[in-house]
């Protein structure tokens, strides 16, 4: 197959061997050892990970060029043009698995987590009030944190709140055999974005009636219907976002939030994380005309705050694919 080609094919259906064998090697060892030797490991599984995987150095060093030019950090632009800069992205990367499974596995203690001053006294009022949420995530810092607390009842808030997480199933059903290994209870609660019709709307509206949270990541495109993408500016260049993540959001009667959880220092063997809750202002009170406008208009805010993050945060990007190919 030519690069070109390769590089058109949908994120869904290309190899995600590298990522699994990783995550299934830290499993294994998150098992027999202590987590601070884990993060030890994180280490040289990196570096395998970089000798040996070609489109991963390729799709790292891909992002890092288009992302330098919009940084403004002098010190994080050296390291970004560094011959190393893709290694320190991949062993960023295997220390976020590592992370993932102690989310997932109970073991990621809630006091390394700082909430900012942003919109999550509105969430945390919210959902005490026992109202329902919609949360956009991304690709970019650790996007299971907020699940994974959530499933053993560490996010702050004094009941429990159930979590609907709205994925490609199949693409992800390694991942989640691995999880539940972690977490009998993980994946429980999923919604198949490839199979979303009126029903599973009606479903997910039930449970945000009820007071708990949806969450879909933003930065995926439609695996079905690459038609209907939004293409719009991301780091100088036109990039396709699903337009039913953002639509299906604005049928939601429920305040929309966007959440990124990113690693203080990248590289660190003790993990802390700034949690950023930003609220989405846009209503979608409004005909169904109206609401095509406004989830377009939510889709541009959401991907602002995307940018805004990968300009400080360019080592936590975690799409090791091209992402700006129409077929992605």
């Amino acid at each position: 197959m030519k690069k070109d080609e390769q590089d058109s094919i949908h994120w869904s259906r290309q190899k995600e061997q590298a990522a699994y064998w990783q995550t299934q090697i830290l499993l294994t060892l998150f098992k027999i050892f202590p987590v601070i030797i884990l993060r030890v490991f994180a280490f040289p599984v990196g570096f395998f990970y970089f000798l040996f995987s070609k489109k991963g150095r390729t799709e790292s060093r891909r992002f890092l060029e288009k992302a330098v030019s919009f940084i403004e950090d002098s010190v994080l632009v050296k390291k970004c043009r560094s011959p190393l800069g893709a290694l320190r992205h991949i062993i960023s990367f295997s220390l976020s698995l590592v992370e993932k499974l102690q989310a997932w596995g109970g073991k990621f203690r809630f006091k390394d987590i700082h909430f900012q001053d942003d919109n999550i006294v509105e969430l945390i009022q919210e959902l005490e009030n026992k109202n329902g949420a919609f949360i956009i995530i991304s690709h970019i810092g650790n996007m299971e944190l907020l699940r994974g607390l959530a499933s053993f009842n560490q996010t702050g808030v004094s009941r429990n709140i159930k979590i609907t997480s709205i994925i490609d199933t199949e693409v992800t059903a390694r991942f989640k055999k691995i999880l539940k290994e972690l977490n009998p209870q993980a994946g429980m609660d999923t919604i198949n974005a490839k199979t979303i019709d009126p029903y599973t709307v009606i479903l997910l509206e039930e449970k945000l009636k009820a007071g708990e949270l949806a969450v879909i990541a933003g930065d995926r495109t439609s695996v079905s219907d690459t038609e209907k993408n939004l293409m719009l500016p991301f780091l100088g260049e036109q990039a396709p976002f699903s337009h039913g993540v953002f639509y299906l959001a604005a049928l939601m009667n429920v305040s929309v939030y966007f959440i990124f959880a990113l690693r203080r220092k990248e590289l660190s063997l003790i993990p802390e994380y700034d949690m950023h809750v930003h609220k989405c202002s846009i209503s979608f009170d409004c005909t169904k005309r109206e609401r095509l406008t406004r989830s377009r208009n939510l889709a541009i805010s959401y991907v602002e705050f995307l940018e805004l993050y990968c300009k400080k945060h360019p080592f936590q990007w975690y799409n090791f694919f091209n992402f700006w190919s129409k077929g992605v």
